[in-house]
C-alpha cells in the first residue's frame, strides 16, 4: 500500500483512550529502546507478513522451496500465524512449508487486470485450501484500491472460492476505509481484512497508534459483527517522509511497540508488515518501499 491522496470517511466511533500507548520518555536513549523493541518481539505476535524475494530478486522471478524453508524457520519463533500474497512462482510454497511447521496461514490470491493470471492465482488457493494448508483465504489484495477489477468481477471472484472450498473462512483484503463504502464486499465476506497504516496517512509517530486504532474502528464498524483481523499494519526504518511520518529506526521501533502492545491487550488479531526488507519494493513506494522488515535484506534481524 501507498499513499493516495483521497477522503478516507475517519470513523469516530469507538474508544480507546485505555490504550494510548507506551509512555517512550522513560526510555532515556537508544539502547533501552532497542532492548524493549527486543523484548517485545521475543514475545512473539499473532502473524506477519511474508517477505519472499531475496535481495536481486522480483516479483515474477521463480522463488525455490529451500528460499522460503530458510525464510518460514527464520520466523517461526516469533510469530504463530503467515501470511502470503499469492499462490504462484512459488508462493505456493509458503502455506505448505508453514503449514509442515504448525503454523496457520492467511493465503491471498493476487488478482489483477490479467484474467488469466487470475485464473491461475484462484486455482492455486483453491488447490493449497484442498491439501489442507490455508486457515484463512483471502481474494484479491487491494484490488479496488488500484482498481484493477470493477467491484463485480471481484465478488465472483470471492463466490467462487467460497463454494469451492467452503469450509474455509474466506474473505478479501483492502484500505481499511474501502469497507465502508462497499457493503456487497461486508456482506459477501466470512472475515473482514483490513490494512491499516498509519505511516501512509501522513501521520506523526506520536499520533499514530490513535490514527491506526480509529481506523481499525472504522473497520468494525462496516463489518456490521463480523471478525476484523489487521492484515498489514507497519513503519519503515528507513528512507524519506510523508508529511509529518517520518521514517527512521527509532519510529519504526515505536511503533512495531505500540501496535503489538496493543493488539495484545486488546486481542486484535493483527498481521505485522513486514518480516524481510525487500530492494525492489521502491517503485510506487519510493525509497521506504525497500525498509519494512523486521530484519534486514540479508535476514540479520534489526536493532541488536
Amino acid at each position: 500500500m501507498s499513499y493516495r491522496n483521497e477522503e478516507y470517511h475517519a470513523y469516530n466511533g469507538l474508544d480507546f483512550k485505555e490504550h494510548s500507548g507506551i509512555d517512550f520518555s522513560t526510555y532515556s536513549n537508544t539502547d533501552d529502546l532497542k532492548k524493549l523493541w527486543r523484548a517485545t518481539l521475543n514475545k512473539g505476535m499473532h502473524g506477519l507478513c511474508f517477505s519472499m524475494y531475496e535481495d536481486g530478486q522480483k516479483p515474477g522471478d521463480i522463488i525455490t522451496v529451500e528460499q522460503v524453508k530458510r525464510r518460514i524457520e527464520i520466523i517461526k519463533p516469533y510469530t504463530q500465524w503467515v501470511r502470503s500474497f499469492s499462490c504462484v512462482e512459488g508462493n505456493e510454497h509458503i502455506p505448505r512449508i508453514a503449514h509442515q511447521h504448525g503454523m496457520k496461514t492467511l493465503v491471498g490470491a493476487w488478482l489483477g487486470s490479467d484474467k488469466e493470471d487470475n485464473e491461475k492465482e484462484i486455482e492455486g488457493l483453491i488447490q493449497l485450501a484442498k491439501e489442507g494448508c490455508v486457515t484463512i483465504a483471502a481474494v484479491g489484495n487491494e484490488v479496488l484500491y488500484r482498481n484493477d477489477l470493477p467491484l463485480e468481477e471481484l465478488l465472483e471472484y470471492i463466490k467462487r472460492v467460497k463454494e469451492a472450498v467452503p469450509h474455509i473462512p474466506v474473505g478479501y483484503v483492502d484500505a481499511y476505509y474501502e469497507f465502508s463504502v462497499h457493503p456487497e464486499l461486508v456482506a459477501l465476506s466470512d472475515v473482514i481484512l483490513a490494512n491499516c497504516y498509519p505511516y501512509w496517512e501522513g501521520c506523526h509517530i506520536d499520533g499514530s497508534l490513535a490514527h491506526m486504532q480509529q481506523m481499525y474502528g472504522q473497520a468494525v464498524h462496516a463489518a456490521q459483527g463480523k471478525k476484523v483481523i489487521i492484515t498489514e499494519t507497519g513503519w519503515p526504518s528507513e528512507g524519506g517522509s510523508l508529511r509529518g511520518a517520518f521514517s527512521s529506526e527509532e519510529n519504526a521501533m515505536k511503533y512495531f511497540i505500540n501496535t503489538q502492545a496493543w493488539a495484545s491487550k486488546a486481542n486484535i488479531e493483527t498481521f505485522y508488515f513486514s518480516s524481510f526488507d525487500e530492494s525492489w519494493k521502491t517503485g510506487d513506494e519510493g525509497d521506504v518501499g525497500a525498509y519494512w522488515g523486521l530484519w534486514d535484506k540479508n535476514e540479520k534481524i534489526k536493532y541488536l
